[in-house]
């Protein structure tokens, strides 16, 4: 079998790699018979001389792989006809930009298997890389902190050349006794306990958070219990909650007087009530200044998320009065930071934590079929078709 890592050609370029070149060696001694190539990048962060000290060939054309990885979406110029391919497509919630790709894809009679729709038997995602947006995320969060009360000066993640230097800038941080918000469970929350951990910050518990002061920095890390209830006072029920989230409304405002820096890392449905409102925003006992928003939902859960903002230009102001974007650390806007592609600033730790993932639990159902169901439940398109999961795309994809 030949594997092939394709150049990434979105615009702008990302310079994250399914495989490292160590990774590409590994494959091909623990899968025997199996051959890595790599097409020629100019961009990526792992250059082609590294993948060549690797022992990996580059290649100008993946035309003769079976299987060929990317990360973002491929352009459709340079999709090759009959071929299996494996990115994320970003086309399952029917995105409109990313529409002529489904429709080229399916006319090409590509199977395309979605990072994104790795599932388990649970419908549980696999791998992905929220666990680094997570960490990012919330060392920019610091960095946007420290930028506004003008205590320190951390060097931008994406200038870092790894994770190590970037952990290494956290040594400037210096915090007062500031109250901290983390939401969510997942592997982007993990990301940022992570780095709170490392920044050793004291983990307290929403009953804490709410009823003492402390003498140092703390945080807390809220789940969907902590600051949802239902509408119709009954007892918390989990299953119910993400089954019918419309059924809920926030309690959230309860932590928004106690909280410094807003670390939000929660999935939200759009079913499911906002962590607060812009009328709560204007509250004098709204004390969120900072507000590291990791999920980037655009007008979603986080009502100052009004745009994105970028890995150059990390952060925008909310004024709460006017409602209105402005400089970032103005003393009458809340520091906003809203960049949707965080695991881009450290690209390379990114992507070998993210390849370790598939050569553990991707490539021995990709390459041996050990679990067909995974990659077929990861199929969006074969043969020239959409698969039957995802024949709700039907009116997107074949329009």
């Amino acid at each position: 079998m030949k594997i092939g890592i394709i150049k990434e050609g979105k615009v702008p370029p990302d310079k994250r790699v399914p495989f490292t070149p160590d990774q590409c060696k590994a494959i091909e001694q623990i899968f025997p018979g199996t051959k890595v190539y790599v097409q020629s990048s100019p961009i990526r962060s792992y250059t082609d001389d590294e993948y060549r000290k690797a022992g990996v060939e580059v290649v100008e054309q993946l035309n003769d792989c079976d299987i060929i990885l990317g990360v973002k979406e491929v352009p459709v110029q340079d999709l090759i006809e009959g071929k299996k391919y494996m990115f994320f497509s970003h086309t399952i919630k029917k995105q409109s930009y990313n529409q002529k790709l489904i429709q080229e894809i399916i006319r090409k009679k590509i199977q395309l298997i979605d990072y994104e729709c790795l599932v388990d038997n649970d419908m549980n995602r696999i791998i992905g890389f929220g666990h680094y947006a997570g960490i990012v995320g919330t060392y920019n969060g610091f960095m946007g902190y420290g930028l506004k009360y003008n205590l320190y000066n951390l060097k931008p993640a994406h200038l870092c050349h790894d994770k190590k230097e970037m952990m290494q800038e956290l040594q400037k941080v210096r915090l007062p006794n500031i109250k901290i918000i983390v939401t969510g469970n997942g592997r982007v929350a993990n990301g940022a306990v992570e780095l709170l951990g490392a920044m050793q910050i004291r983990r307290i518990t929403p009953f804490e958070f709410i009823n003492y002061s402390f003498r140092e920095p703390t945080y807390v890390q809220l789940h969907s219990n902590n600051y949802n209830e239902p509408l119709d006072g009954s007892g918390w029920n989990s299953q119910n909650f993400y089954k019918h989230p419309e059924k809920f409304r926030s309690t959230f405002s309860k932590f928004t007087k106690d909280c410094d820096l807003l670390i939000h890392c929660s999935y939200w449905n759009p079913a499911a009530p906002v962590l607060f409102t812009k009328q709560e925003m204007r509250s004098p006992d709204f004390h969120i200044s900072v507000i590291a928003d990791i999920t980037c939902d655009i007008n979603g859960s986080i009502p100052s998320t009004s745009k994105p903002s970028t890995i150059d230009e990390k952060f925008y102001g909310y004024n709460p009065i006017t409602e209105e974007i402005g400089m970032p650390f103005d003393n009458n806007t809340i520091t906003v930071m809203a960049v949707d592609n965080l695991p881009c600033e450290l690209p390379r730790d990114a992507s070998e934590d993210f390849g370790k993932e598939l050569i553990d639990k991707v490539l021995p159902s990709l390459i041996r079929n050990l679990d067909n169901d995974l990659i077929e439940r990861a199929s969006i398109t074969k043969d020239g078709k959409l698969t039957e999961r995802f024949n709700y795309l039907s009116d997107y994809a074949y329009a």
